[in-house]
């Protein structure tokens, strides 16, 4: 199945409440939220389901005062920007805005939370253009691309070596180049180099493997060998031991748990993979599975490739 909230059940129970229109399970949940890791995942999921109500409004009008349901609204404001965007809507830029202003605010009140600077690097990815100078600081190293550096650098200062943050500055890049990935490529090697041992950081490479598979229509090309080649083999080892030996896996993103299933089964380390297919469990994410068929947008193909490359490294 796939479900935002994986194994974190008491997010689950959050969500499911959110989607009823109610916000005190939600609140509760923050409230006992420890950790920027954990923070920082459980309002992103909240937020991409409370997007579609007003809930978080509910919420902020019921409590005014709260910090937590500040960093909500800001989260709302920079998904339904994201929204705006990638549906081409007419007030995507009155949105991009008004979620500038709100990460801004949030920010002031909430001086040591990385979410609304996270929230700023994912509204630069919007900036086609590069029109703002804050998006276009020069890197902190070569080979590096032109970006929103100081954005990364103040989440780096609250939460070091975050998982989101540097997602989102992947994203970035990929909004910059619609050729070759040699930045993206770059980029994430320089983010795994930094990363500590245990961190999530060791499984950004395999994103942008799969992006690359996804531009150049890997499907329609026959390119298994794409995954079996000596750097995509080293990636998914460095991802397995840098990361996956080390983390929690109950904690660890769904998304960063099915790429580096992924990467193992394309390089035919089959009982490698298994490992990380236990600890998926019930729980799967329609991408990068979806990128191996014809067509990404139908569910239920992604599911079937899944289904076929579990059972043959559990079957293993």
């Amino acid at each position: 199945m796939y479900h935002p909230a994986g194994h974190d059940h008491a997010l689950r129970h959050a969500v499911q409440e959110v989607r009823t229109g109610r916000w005190v399970a939600m609140a509760g949940l923050l409230d006992e939220t420890s950790g920027w890791d954990a923070w920082t995942r459980r309002t992103q999921v909240l937020a991409t389901v409370a997007a579609g109500t007003d809930v978080v409004h509910a919420w902020r009008t019921e409590e005014p005062a709260s910090l937590a349901a500040a960093v909500m609204a800001c989260r709302v404001a920079v998904e339904r920007a994201v929204r705006a965007h990638r549906s081409g809507h007419v007030r995507a830029r009155d949105l991009w805005h008004e979620a500038r202003a709100a990460c801004r605010e949030t920010a002031d009140c909430v001086p040591a939370d990385p979410v609304p600077w996270i929230g700023l690097l994912a509204l630069a990815a919007l900036d086609i253009r590069r029109d703002l100078p804050e998006h276009r600081l020069a890197p902190p190293g070569p080979m590096l691309p032109p970006g929103p550096w100081g954005l990364l650098a103040e989440a780096e200062k609250r939460d070091p070596h975050n998982r989101e943050a540097h997602h989102r500055m992947l994203q970035f890049v990929y909004a910059g180049s619609g050729g070759p990935l040699s930045e993206a490529v770059n980029y994430a090697r320089w983010a795994e180099a930094q990363a500590p041992v245990g961190s999530p950081l060791h499984a950004l490479p395999l994103y942008v493997r799969v992006e690359r598979y996804r531009r150049e229509r890997g499907h329609e090309r026959a390119l298994d060998l794409h995954w079996v080649t000596e750097d995509a083999v080293r990636d998914a080892r460095a991802a397995l031991d840098g990361w996956f030996l080390f983390c929690a896996t109950e904690e660890a993103s769904q998304l960063d748990l099915n790429h580096l299933a992924h990467a193992l089964f394309g390089a035919l380390c089959f009982s490698d993979a298994a490992r990380v297919f236990r600890a998926l469990g019930p729980y799967y994410t329609t991408l990068p599975w979806a990128y191996r068929t014809a067509r990404p947008d139908d569910r239920a193909l992604a599911e079937e490739v899944f289904l076929r490359a579990r059972a043959r490294c559990l079957g293993g």
